[in-house]
């Protein structure tokens, strides 16, 4: 399974994003599909979780009300729209799904950055 990110940027605080993850491969072996996120001397941390039936499963407390996570399996998809940014948004964004067997993410992005100045 492959996963390319795409849509971060420079935005200032108070814009939007909107960051998509295409899935390629063994597309039939993901389950749940996530975006988390890592800021510069920080841990990475779970942002948000869709399901393999595209219900949303997890919103970090940080961004429930500004961030929403949507799965479109007809385009091997995944996206995440992004309101209302604050500078402590900025991260590195990836992508990670999970192999149907395992429960855990196995497979990731390379990452997209999303800068959001003050």
């Amino acid at each position: 399974v492959q996963l390319v990110e795409s849509g971060g940027g420079l935005v200032q605080a108070g814009g939007s994003l909107r960051l998509s993850c295409a899935a390629s491969g063994s597309i039939f072996s993901i389950d749940k599909m996530g975006w988390y996120r890592q800021a510069p001397g920080k841990e990475r941390e779970l942002v948000a979780a869709a399901a393999s039936s595209g219900e949303t499963a997890y919103y970090a407390d940080s961004v429930k009300g500004r961030f929403t996570v949507s799965r479109d399996n007809a385009k091997n998809t995944l996206y995440l729209q992004m309101k209302t940014l604050k500078p402590e948004d900025t991260a590195t964004y990836y992508c990670a799904a999970s192999h149907v067997d395992s429960g855990e993410y196995d497979y990731w992005g390379q990452g997209t950055q999303v800068t959001v100045s003050s």
